[in-house]
Protein backbone atom coordinates (compact mmCIF):
# COMPACT_ATOMS: atom_id res chain seq x y z
CA UNK A 1 0.00 0.00 0.00
CA UNK A 2 1.28 3.08 -1.32
CA UNK A 3 1.59 6.08 1.81
CA UNK A 4 -0.04 9.11 1.46
CA UNK A 5 2.64 12.05 0.87
CA UNK A 6 2.20 14.74 4.62
CA UNK A 7 0.08 17.54 3.76
CA UNK A 8 -0.62 20.65 6.89
CA UNK A 9 -4.08 22.43 6.03
CA UNK A 10 -4.06 26.15 7.89
CA UNK A 11 -7.47 26.37 8.70
CA UNK A 12 -8.43 29.95 9.63
CA UNK A 13 -10.62 31.27 11.59
CA UNK A 14 -12.92 32.76 11.71
CA UNK A 15 -14.13 32.00 8.37
CA UNK A 16 -17.41 31.41 6.63
CA UNK A 17 -21.03 32.55 7.56
CA UNK A 18 -21.19 36.03 9.13
CA UNK A 19 -23.80 37.39 11.37
CA UNK A 20 -25.54 38.88 8.53
CA UNK A 21 -25.48 36.25 6.07
CA UNK A 22 -26.98 33.95 9.05
CA UNK A 23 -29.63 36.70 9.60
CA UNK A 24 -30.37 36.91 6.29
CA UNK A 25 -30.63 33.22 5.59
CA UNK A 26 -32.61 33.09 8.47
CA UNK A 27 -35.19 35.64 7.24
CA UNK A 28 -36.25 33.48 4.05
CA UNK A 29 -36.37 29.74 6.32
CA UNK A 30 -38.91 31.88 9.13
CA UNK A 31 -40.87 33.47 5.96
CA UNK A 32 -41.35 30.20 3.86
CA UNK A 33 -42.63 28.76 7.68
CA UNK A 34 -44.92 31.60 8.69
CA UNK A 35 -46.39 32.11 5.32
CA UNK A 36 -45.88 29.28 2.85
CA UNK A 37 -43.91 29.12 -0.42
CA UNK A 38 -43.65 31.33 -2.61
CA UNK A 39 -41.22 33.04 -0.74
CA UNK A 40 -39.74 35.84 -3.58
CA UNK A 41 -36.24 37.51 -2.62
CA UNK A 42 -35.26 40.37 -4.38
CA UNK A 43 -31.60 39.30 -6.08
CA UNK A 44 -29.56 36.16 -4.44
CA UNK A 45 -30.02 36.85 -0.51
CA UNK A 46 -26.25 36.26 -0.50
CA UNK A 47 -23.33 35.31 -2.98
CA UNK A 48 -23.64 31.62 -2.96
CA UNK A 49 -25.70 29.73 -5.27
CA UNK A 50 -25.18 26.74 -3.12
CA UNK A 51 -27.21 28.44 -0.18
CA UNK A 52 -29.55 30.10 -3.10
CA UNK A 53 -30.03 26.28 -4.37
CA UNK A 54 -30.99 25.60 -0.99
CA UNK A 55 -33.30 27.75 -0.34
CA UNK A 56 -35.13 27.26 -3.73
CA UNK A 57 -35.57 23.54 -2.76
CA UNK A 58 -37.72 24.92 -0.11
CA UNK A 59 -39.66 27.24 -1.98
CA UNK A 60 -37.78 30.92 -2.45
CA UNK A 61 -37.89 32.03 -5.44
CA UNK A 62 -35.42 34.54 -6.71
CA UNK A 63 -35.98 38.17 -9.05
CA UNK A 64 -33.93 40.93 -10.21
CA UNK A 65 -36.83 42.65 -10.23
CA UNK A 66 -40.18 43.18 -8.29
CA UNK A 67 -42.28 43.67 -11.48
CA UNK A 68 -40.75 39.73 -12.09
CA UNK A 69 -43.54 39.07 -9.32
CA UNK A 70 -46.83 37.95 -10.56
CA UNK A 71 -49.76 39.71 -9.21
CA UNK A 72 -51.52 36.63 -7.77
CA UNK A 73 -48.48 36.44 -5.46
CA UNK A 74 -48.73 40.26 -4.20
CA UNK A 75 -49.75 39.30 -1.32
CA UNK A 76 -46.67 36.98 -0.47
CA UNK A 77 -43.45 38.04 0.77
CA UNK A 78 -40.74 39.55 -0.68
CA UNK A 79 -37.46 39.69 0.64
CA UNK A 80 -34.64 42.10 -0.06
CA UNK A 81 -30.94 40.83 0.06
CA UNK A 82 -28.37 41.09 2.41
CA UNK A 83 -26.45 43.67 0.38
CA UNK A 84 -29.23 46.21 0.37
CA UNK A 85 -31.43 48.06 -1.64
CA UNK A 86 -31.75 51.83 -3.09
CA UNK A 87 -34.92 53.84 -1.44
CA UNK A 88 -36.46 53.46 -4.90
CA UNK A 89 -36.94 49.77 -3.85
CA UNK A 90 -39.17 49.42 -1.13
CA UNK A 91 -41.13 52.74 -2.45
CA UNK A 92 -42.25 50.82 -5.09
CA UNK A 93 -43.29 47.60 -3.28
CA UNK A 94 -45.25 50.01 -1.21
CA UNK A 95 -46.85 51.72 -4.65
CA UNK A 96 -47.51 48.10 -5.46
CA UNK A 97 -49.25 47.03 -2.51
CA UNK A 98 -46.46 43.96 -1.84
CA UNK A 99 -45.71 42.80 1.11
CA UNK A 100 -42.00 43.05 2.04
CA UNK A 101 -39.16 41.82 4.47
CA UNK A 102 -35.71 43.86 4.70
CA UNK A 103 -32.87 41.59 5.29
CA UNK A 104 -30.12 44.01 4.63
CA UNK A 105 -27.81 43.38 6.72
CA UNK A 106 -27.72 45.73 10.15
CA UNK A 107 -23.92 46.83 9.42
CA UNK A 108 -24.76 47.68 5.75
CA UNK A 109 -27.55 49.44 6.97
CA UNK A 110 -24.90 51.45 9.26
CA UNK A 111 -23.37 52.45 6.59
CA UNK A 112 -26.70 53.73 4.63
CA UNK A 113 -27.70 56.04 7.52
CA UNK A 114 -23.88 57.35 7.88
CA UNK A 115 -24.13 58.21 4.05
CA UNK A 116 -27.45 60.36 4.46
CA UNK A 117 -25.70 61.75 7.58
CA UNK A 118 -23.42 63.13 5.36
CA UNK A 119 -25.57 64.97 2.67
CA UNK A 120 -28.25 65.71 5.59
CA UNK A 121 -25.11 67.87 6.89
CA UNK A 122 -25.01 69.41 3.66
CA UNK A 123 -21.56 67.24 2.85
CA UNK A 124 -21.15 65.83 -0.62
CA UNK A 125 -20.92 61.63 -0.31
CA UNK A 126 -17.98 60.41 -1.24
CA UNK A 127 -18.47 56.59 -1.41
CA UNK A 128 -15.56 53.91 -1.76
CA UNK A 129 -16.41 50.29 -3.41
CA UNK A 130 -16.68 48.77 -6.19
CA UNK A 131 -18.94 50.29 -9.47
CA UNK A 132 -21.87 47.45 -9.89
CA UNK A 133 -21.74 45.75 -6.50
CA UNK A 134 -25.47 45.38 -4.69
CA UNK A 135 -24.27 47.38 -1.80
CA UNK A 136 -22.73 50.22 -3.92
CA UNK A 137 -25.99 50.44 -5.96
CA UNK A 138 -27.90 50.29 -2.48
CA UNK A 139 -25.76 53.01 -0.61
CA UNK A 140 -25.23 55.32 -3.76
CA UNK A 141 -29.73 55.24 -3.81
CA UNK A 142 -29.49 56.17 -0.08
CA UNK A 143 -29.04 59.77 -1.40
CA UNK A 144 -29.32 62.10 -4.37
CA UNK A 145 -27.32 61.15 -7.72
CA UNK A 146 -25.80 64.51 -7.88
CA UNK A 147 -24.69 64.48 -3.87
CA UNK A 148 -22.76 61.11 -4.41
CA UNK A 149 -19.67 59.97 -5.94
CA UNK A 150 -17.87 56.75 -6.27
CA UNK A 151 -14.15 55.91 -5.73
CA UNK A 152 -12.93 52.63 -6.71
CA UNK A 153 -9.01 53.02 -6.01
CA UNK A 154 -6.42 55.25 -5.58
CA UNK A 155 -6.26 57.19 -9.21
CA UNK A 156 -9.92 57.68 -8.36
CA UNK A 157 -8.42 59.70 -5.59
CA UNK A 158 -5.66 61.61 -6.69
CA UNK A 159 -8.36 62.62 -9.99
CA UNK A 160 -11.32 63.58 -7.81
CA UNK A 161 -12.33 67.36 -7.94
CA UNK A 162 -15.16 68.71 -6.08
CA UNK A 163 -16.95 71.56 -6.82
CA UNK A 164 -15.46 74.86 -5.05
CA UNK A 165 -15.99 75.21 -1.25
CA UNK A 166 -17.89 71.48 -1.11
CA UNK A 167 -17.80 70.06 2.09
CA UNK A 168 -17.10 66.17 2.02
CA UNK A 169 -17.81 62.96 3.85
CA UNK A 170 -17.12 59.62 3.01
CA UNK A 171 -17.91 56.11 3.85
CA UNK A 172 -17.00 52.67 2.03
CA UNK A 173 -18.42 49.29 0.97
CA UNK A 174 -18.36 47.04 3.90
CA UNK A 175 -16.40 43.94 2.29
CA UNK A 176 -13.40 45.97 1.00
CA UNK A 177 -9.80 45.16 1.37
CA UNK A 178 -8.42 46.75 5.11
CA UNK A 179 -5.08 47.96 3.11
CA UNK A 180 -6.44 48.91 -0.09
CA UNK A 181 -9.20 51.13 1.24
CA UNK A 182 -6.27 52.54 3.72
CA UNK A 183 -4.31 53.71 0.82
CA UNK A 184 -7.61 55.34 -0.49
CA UNK A 185 -8.66 56.94 2.36
CA UNK A 186 -4.89 58.69 3.02
CA UNK A 187 -5.12 60.27 -0.16
CA UNK A 188 -8.30 61.56 0.41
CA UNK A 189 -7.35 63.32 3.70
CA UNK A 190 -3.97 63.88 2.22
CA UNK A 191 -5.96 66.05 -0.59
CA UNK A 192 -8.93 66.95 1.66
CA UNK A 193 -7.63 67.64 5.04
CA UNK A 194 -10.99 68.42 6.16
CA UNK A 195 -13.01 65.74 4.91
CA UNK A 196 -15.36 63.85 7.23
CA UNK A 197 -15.08 60.06 8.42
CA UNK A 198 -17.60 58.43 8.99
CA UNK A 199 -19.00 58.39 13.00
CA UNK A 200 -18.39 54.26 13.35
CA UNK A 201 -16.12 52.36 10.63
CA UNK A 202 -17.66 51.34 7.59
CA UNK A 203 -15.51 48.17 6.77
CA UNK A 204 -17.78 45.20 9.06
CA UNK A 205 -15.84 43.24 11.45
CA UNK A 206 -16.59 39.90 9.60
CA UNK A 207 -14.67 41.47 6.80
CA UNK A 208 -11.29 42.56 8.57
CA UNK A 209 -11.56 39.82 11.11
CA UNK A 210 -11.42 36.92 7.61
CA UNK A 211 -8.64 39.18 6.44
CA UNK A 212 -6.62 39.25 9.68
CA UNK A 213 -6.92 35.19 9.52
CA UNK A 214 -5.41 35.23 6.15
CA UNK A 215 -3.21 37.31 6.45
CA UNK A 216 -1.45 35.72 9.29
CA UNK A 217 -1.67 32.12 7.65
CA UNK A 218 -0.47 33.21 4.29
CA UNK A 219 3.39 33.04 5.22
CA UNK A 220 4.37 29.55 4.18
CA UNK A 221 1.92 28.27 2.15
CA UNK A 222 2.23 26.68 -0.52
CA UNK A 223 -1.49 27.08 -1.64
CA UNK A 224 -4.35 29.34 -0.23
CA UNK A 225 -8.25 28.14 -1.06
CA UNK A 226 -10.44 30.56 -0.35
CA UNK A 227 -14.48 29.28 -0.36
CA UNK A 228 -16.63 31.71 -2.08
CA UNK A 229 -18.39 32.39 -5.58
CA UNK A 230 -16.74 34.75 -8.09
CA UNK A 231 -19.31 37.43 -7.31
CA UNK A 232 -18.55 37.88 -3.92
CA UNK A 233 -16.68 41.03 -3.03
CA UNK A 234 -15.45 39.66 0.38
CA UNK A 235 -14.55 36.48 -0.89
CA UNK A 236 -12.33 37.84 -3.61
CA UNK A 237 -10.55 40.23 -1.33
CA UNK A 238 -9.61 37.35 0.60
CA UNK A 239 -7.80 35.79 -2.70
CA UNK A 240 -5.77 39.45 -2.59
CA UNK A 241 -4.80 39.24 0.92
CA UNK A 242 -3.51 35.70 0.67
CA UNK A 243 -1.16 36.50 -2.42
CA UNK A 244 0.10 40.01 -0.77
CA UNK A 245 1.03 38.36 2.38
CA UNK A 246 2.89 35.45 1.24
CA UNK A 247 1.10 32.53 0.15
CA UNK A 248 2.46 31.21 -2.84
CA UNK A 249 -0.23 30.90 -4.78
CA UNK A 250 -4.21 31.48 -3.94
CA UNK A 251 -7.68 30.71 -5.68
CA UNK A 252 -11.18 30.94 -5.16
CA UNK A 253 -12.79 27.56 -5.26
CA UNK A 254 -16.90 27.01 -4.93
CA UNK A 255 -16.10 23.57 -4.86
CA UNK A 256 -13.69 20.64 -3.96
CA UNK A 257 -14.74 19.56 -7.56
CA UNK A 258 -12.62 22.69 -9.15
CA UNK A 259 -8.88 21.82 -7.24
CA UNK A 260 -6.65 20.73 -9.64
CA UNK A 261 -5.38 18.39 -7.43
CA UNK A 262 -2.97 16.72 -10.28
CA UNK A 263 -0.74 19.37 -9.59
CA UNK A 264 -0.26 19.76 -6.21
CA UNK A 265 2.19 16.87 -5.76
CA UNK A 266 4.97 19.31 -4.13
CA UNK A 267 2.89 20.98 -1.65
CA UNK A 268 3.10 20.84 2.13
CA UNK A 269 1.18 23.36 3.51
CA UNK A 270 -2.09 24.39 2.31
CA UNK A 271 -4.15 27.41 4.44
CA UNK A 272 -8.03 27.02 3.84
CA UNK A 273 -10.81 30.04 4.13
CA UNK A 274 -13.98 30.65 3.30
CA UNK A 275 -15.48 34.11 2.74
CA UNK A 276 -18.49 35.31 4.95
CA UNK A 277 -21.52 33.90 2.45
CA UNK A 278 -19.59 30.41 2.04
CA UNK A 279 -21.04 27.35 3.48
CA UNK A 280 -19.13 25.23 6.29
CA UNK A 281 -20.21 22.07 4.58
CA UNK A 282 -18.05 23.15 1.53
CA UNK A 283 -14.66 23.30 4.01
CA UNK A 284 -15.80 20.36 4.92
CA UNK A 285 -16.09 19.23 1.41
CA UNK A 286 -12.59 20.23 0.41
CA UNK A 287 -10.93 18.62 3.54
CA UNK A 288 -12.34 15.33 3.07
CA UNK A 289 -10.88 16.17 -0.67
CA UNK A 290 -7.52 16.45 0.34
CA UNK A 291 -7.40 13.38 3.33
CA UNK A 292 -7.82 11.22 0.54
CA UNK A 293 -4.69 11.95 -1.57
CA UNK A 294 -2.77 13.14 1.29
CA UNK A 295 -1.71 12.67 5.06
CA UNK A 296 -3.50 15.94 6.50
CA UNK A 297 -2.60 17.06 9.79
CA UNK A 298 -5.08 20.54 10.75
CA UNK A 299 -3.57 23.06 12.11
CA UNK A 300 -6.06 25.76 13.56
CA UNK A 301 -5.16 29.92 12.55
CA UNK A 302 -7.51 31.14 14.88
CA UNK A 303 -6.81 35.49 15.12
CA UNK A 304 -10.52 36.11 16.74
CA UNK A 305 -13.62 34.53 18.08
CA UNK A 306 -17.34 36.12 16.56
CA UNK A 307 -20.37 35.91 18.55
CA UNK A 308 -22.45 38.96 17.23
CA UNK A 309 -26.01 38.02 16.50
CA UNK A 310 -28.43 40.28 14.50
CA UNK A 311 -32.19 40.43 15.55
CA UNK A 312 -34.65 39.10 12.67
CA UNK A 313 -37.77 40.84 11.35
CA UNK A 314 -40.01 41.40 14.48
CA UNK A 315 -42.42 39.57 12.58
CA UNK A 316 -40.74 36.66 12.62
CA UNK A 317 -39.50 36.15 15.69
CA UNK A 318 -41.81 33.93 16.87
CA UNK A 319 -41.26 31.37 14.28
CA UNK A 320 -39.63 28.82 15.61
CA UNK A 321 -36.62 27.10 13.84
CA UNK A 322 -35.79 23.12 13.95
CA UNK A 323 -32.80 21.65 14.12
CA UNK A 324 -32.40 20.86 10.77
CA UNK A 325 -33.17 24.47 9.81
CA UNK A 326 -30.69 25.22 12.29
CA UNK A 327 -27.83 23.21 10.17
CA UNK A 328 -28.93 25.19 7.02
CA UNK A 329 -28.71 28.62 8.88
CA UNK A 330 -25.01 27.15 10.34
CA UNK A 331 -23.71 26.36 6.93
CA UNK A 332 -24.08 22.97 7.11
CA UNK A 333 -27.02 21.96 5.30
CA UNK A 334 -26.37 22.63 1.45
CA UNK A 335 -27.41 20.06 -1.01
CA UNK A 336 -25.29 18.08 -1.82
CA UNK A 337 -24.73 17.71 -5.38
CA UNK A 338 -22.67 18.57 -8.41
CA UNK A 339 -19.27 17.73 -6.59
Amino acid sequence: MTSKPPLTIRLCGPRGFCAGVDRAIQIVILALKKYGAPVYVRHEIVHNRYVVEGLQARGAIFVEELDEIPAEHHNQPVIFSAHGVPKSVPETARLQNLFYLDATCPLVSKVHKQAMRHQRNGRHVILIGHSGHPEVIGTMGQVEPDTVTLIENVEDAEKYQPLPGQKLGFVSQTTLSVEDTAEIIAVLKRRFPDIEPPAAESICYATTNRQEAVRAAAPGSDLFLIVGAPNSSNSRRLVEVAERFGAKQSLLVQRASEIDFAHLDNIRTVSLSAGASAPEIIVDEIIAAFRKRFDVTIEIAETAVENETFLVNRELREVVLTPEDMEFVNGKGIPDKDK
